[in-house]
């Protein structure tokens, strides 16, 4: 009986210590936030968009807003040397979320915008979520992602045509390449070489490497771009002078193999092959928005 009364004393001393622990358990589980990352490796200026997850677990209904000073949304990101990366200034609100109990939404963030990142080296990401009905923070795990430079393959500097709504002067277009572990891709980037800005750098698709591709500017100064995606399959692209994917088609090799006609009046099409998929894209589909480029170029110190 000694020995029972003794466990007892025990338990009934260690339960509201258990009870706390669960306690705080439960507040930690109450909104979980997930964290993703496309790929490891991006080109400078190109989108890096993270997918953030937030799960309510709360058991009731959660409406997030910003509240006591805070965002009830940020991200928190680090340099190569652990340096703090403050973000962009953008004058702009995350507008109020409301997650149904057990329910997941998942947002997707293009960090560059946002933040500098255009810089070469290493980034590591963390996203918060402030619920203010706790007064507290719920943290994703760390995740990392690079920032290189593709290898320039062609270029060209053309002007501003009279009439043409864009800023500046010129538009110097480059053609890139980047291999990744498992293939290559090419890309497209539109800068003002005069002001440092950078209008967008995005992929054109993965491409053949012993294919180079072809290019030619129009009347208009705008750019195509026609490369080979894969065996007999081509992919022709029309870029704009502010950065805009303006069309973008495939072509299947047949008893010709496409390429770029520049004709006498200045137009350029493909002339052989097989259209396979003609789709006129508009230019946010694929390139940032003009207000959200960043400006400036790489520094190569890494």
């Amino acid at each position: 009986m000694r020995r029972i009364a003794l466990v007892y004393g025990v338990i009934k001393r260690a339960l509201p210590f258990v009870c706390l622990f669960l306690s705080a358990v439960r507040a930690e589980a109450q909104i979980q936030v997930d964290l993703k990352f496309k790929r490891l490796q991006y080109i400078a200026y190109e989108p890096v968009v993270a997918t953030l997850g937030i799960t309510n677990l709360a058991g009731r209904d959660v409406d997030l807003h910003d509240a006591d000073g805070q965002s009830w949304f940020g991200f928190e990101v680090t340099g190569s040397e652990s340096q703090p990366i403050p973000p962009v200034p953008t004058g702009g609100a995350q507008p109020p979320l409301q997650i149904k109990t057990g329910q997941k939404v998942v947002q997707r963030f293009n960090l560059t915008p946002l933040y500098p990142v255009q810089d070469f080296g290493t980034y590591h990401v963390r996203a918060h979520i402030y619920f203010a009905d706790l007064g507290k923070f719920f943290y994703s795990g760390t995740k990392v992602f690079e920032v290189t430079d593709a290898r320039p393959i062609w270029q060209k500097t053309v002007g501003i045509p009279d009439g043409v709504s864009a800023p500046g002067n010129v538009r110097t277009y480059s053609l890139l390449t980047n291999r990744f572990p498992d293939h290559t891709s090419l890309y497209v980037r539109v800068q003002d070489k005069d002001s440092g800005m950078v209008y967008a750098t995005y992929s054109l698709g993965r491409a053949i490497a012993f294919e180079e591709p072809q290019a030619e500017i129009d009347r208009a100064n705008q750019l195509h771009v026609l490369h080979c995606a894969a065996p007999r399959s081509w992919a022709y692209s029309r870029i704009g002078l502010n950065g805009e994917l303006l069309a973008h088609s495939s072509f299947m090799e047949t008893k010709t193999r496409p390429h770029l006609f520049h004709a006498a009046d200045g137009e350029v099409a493909v002339r052989g092959g097989m259209i396979e998929a003609p789709a006129a894209q508009m230019a946010g589909e694929k390139a940032p928005k003009l207000s959200e480029r960043p400006t400036g170029m790489p520094k190569d110190d890494h």
